[in-house]
């Protein structure tokens, strides 16, 4: 491999991981002042992807553990029964 298929191969990597880094960086940034609270959800309003289910809104029972939503910061641990969880959602928020 030549310096110059190198040099291009090293550019393409960049961009590549600065395009991931500023996607991921959106989606963090969407929910800045909310945290992600699990076992409360109603059937079909989960806000993302559990180990169960490919996509928001695909729980099928009420208040299922794996299942959660955004809620503003500090109201999750009011909640009976709730806990928060740390996932990391792929999907923004439009």
């Amino acid at each position: 491999m030549n310096s110059r298929t190198r040099l291009i191969h090293g550019a393409i990597t960049a961009a590549l991981a600065l395009g991931a880094t500023t996607l991921s960086g959106s989606a963090f940034a969407a929910h800045e002042n909310e945290e992600q609270c699990a076992g409360i959800v109603k059937a079909g309003k989960n806000d993302c992807a559990t180990s169960r289910n490919q996509c928001h809104g695909h729980v099928t029972v009420d208040a299922d553990p794996m299942a959660w939503i955004y809620l503003p910061t500090g109201t999750c641990e009011r909640i009976a029964g709730a806990r928060l969880v740390q996932v990391v959602d792929p999907t923004p928020v439009n």
